[in-house]
């Protein structure tokens, strides 16, 4: 297993699901952990097990569509750990609207978190981890969450797609611009496939119109991966350590995209 003893992670939207994964994964291989929510009670639940499994975890309540709020965890986790070294930016949200209908209100819901939250982050994160000395001892690492919505387009869900997309090519700017920088950090993207979480079972409602039966729903969509099976927080959270780690060193600018096969028809 990948390991990423003696780094500093921070993880944003990680009180429950893919997040909460993720941040037990990082835990779990070496990394200290600021563990950030929109929920602070739900951080507080992840970071508590974090700490109880023997890893060093803070909780912070945090809305990344705030600037200012990203400025604030991020010098927490500094203060609290010494350093930043691995930024996965996970807090994200979906909503399916057909092109004809989407409102205003809807593009702020999913571009706030999808793509300023982002943007945010990522300013904040390269503003912390790009301290020379941490990066003579390893490279700082940000993955950004995106989507195979971020690759491919999906029924219902143009707004999301665009914001998913955006996601995509913004990391590749920003490895190259890091790159260029000299500031030994690497910036990658995730595509996730369908996932059994909260959040996924919104997307397999919407995959599943025309079906009444929330079974055969999700049945059907877990055959639409040619692997057979809906992913798993698990899943993704793998795929985040392997980029957060020194397994990954060639990897920048690059897209890890973990769906069970969906986009290879």
């Amino acid at each position: 297993m990948s390991r990423i003893d003696g780094k500093v992670c921070l993880v944003s939207g990680a009180g429950r699901g893919i997040g909460a994964a993720i941040a037990k994964a990082l835990a779990e291989a070496g990394g200290a952990v600021a563990v950030t929510d929109l929920d602070g009670a739900t951080a507080e639940r992840t970071a508590a097990a974090l700490k109880a499994g023997g890893a060093k975890a803070i909780a912070l309540q945090h809305d990344v569509t705030d600037e200012a709020a990203w400025a604030r965890v991020v010098g927490e986790t500094v203060s609290a750990f010494g350093g930043l070294d691995v930024l996965v930016n996970n807090a994200g949200t979906f909503r399916a609207v057909p092109i004809e209908e989407v409102t205003l209100a809807d593009w702020k819901y999913l571009s706030g978190p999808n793509l300023e939250g982002v943007l945010f982050g990522t300013k904040h994160g390269i503003k912390a981890m790009k301290d020379p000395a941490r990066r003579q001892r390893f490279a700082g690492s940000i993955v950004n969450l995106s989507s195979i919505a971020g690759i491919v387009g999906s029924v219902r869900a143009s707004a999301y797609c665009m914001t998913k997309g955006g996601v995509r090519i913004f990391t590749k700017a920003v490895a190259l611009e890091c790159a260029e920088l000299g500031y030994n950090i690497r910036v990658n993207s995730i595509h996730p496939g369908v996932i059994d979480t909260d959040m996924g079972a919104v997307a397999i409602h919407n995959r599943g119109k025309g079906l009444n039966d929330p079974t055969a729903a999700r049945d059907m969509v877990a055959k639409q991966h040619p692997i057979g099976r809906l992913g798993t927080a698990e899943d993704i959270a793998n795929g985040a350590l392997f980029l957060a780690s020194e397994a990954s060193s060639f990897m920048t600018g690059s897209e890890l995209v973990v769906d069970g096969g969906l986009t290879a028809r």
